[in-house]
């Protein structure tokens, strides 16, 4: 499983935060391009997000659900994003002093995905996860300048 972590300018609960807004979901994951429908029991176990993968003309349907939630600690979920296949990311928060110990695991468990070599599939994931941290920062510390 590819693991990334970062630090984030926010307490657990700023980043859980912006994890439970799943209309977010596009503007700190990497790959889906918009958002359909977001469940209203989102974040809560078997909740989903209806998200596109890729770019208008071509783009794909494709589903988000959550498998386990722990407020502010925990968000996991199962991911699909086919033709590639489908893949399980958990996201947890760790309070580091005033901040915010942000790790995500992620690994392909169905589909083509599987087939890649686990180390080049890993090193694929992190930089992609990298990205998703740095949005995912974005979003939490922008929330955090506006808070009085």
């Amino acid at each position: 499983m590819s693991t990334t972590t970062r630090i984030i300018h926010g307490s657990p609960e700023a980043v859980f935060e912006v994890l439970a807004d799943g209309w977010s979901y596009s503007q700190w994951v990497v790959g889906a391009s918009r958002i359909r429908e977001v469940s209203e029991a989102w974040p809560a176990v078997g909740a989903e997000i209806h998200h596109s993968v890729g770019a208008w003309p071509l783009l794909l349907d494709d589903t988000t659900t959550v498998r386990r939630s722990e407020r502010p600690s925990l968000l996991e979920l199962t991911v699909r994003a086919w033709p590639s296949g489908e893949g399980v990311v958990r996201i947890t928060c760790r309070p580091e002093g005033a901040d915010t110990e942000v790790t995500m695991e992620e690994d392909a468990v169905k589909g083509p995905a599987v087939l890649v070599p686990r180390p080049v599939r890993d090193l694929a994931l992190d930089r992609r996860n990298r990205e998703a941290l740095a949005r995912l920062a974005i979003l939490v510390e922008r929330a955090g300048s506006h808070a009085v």
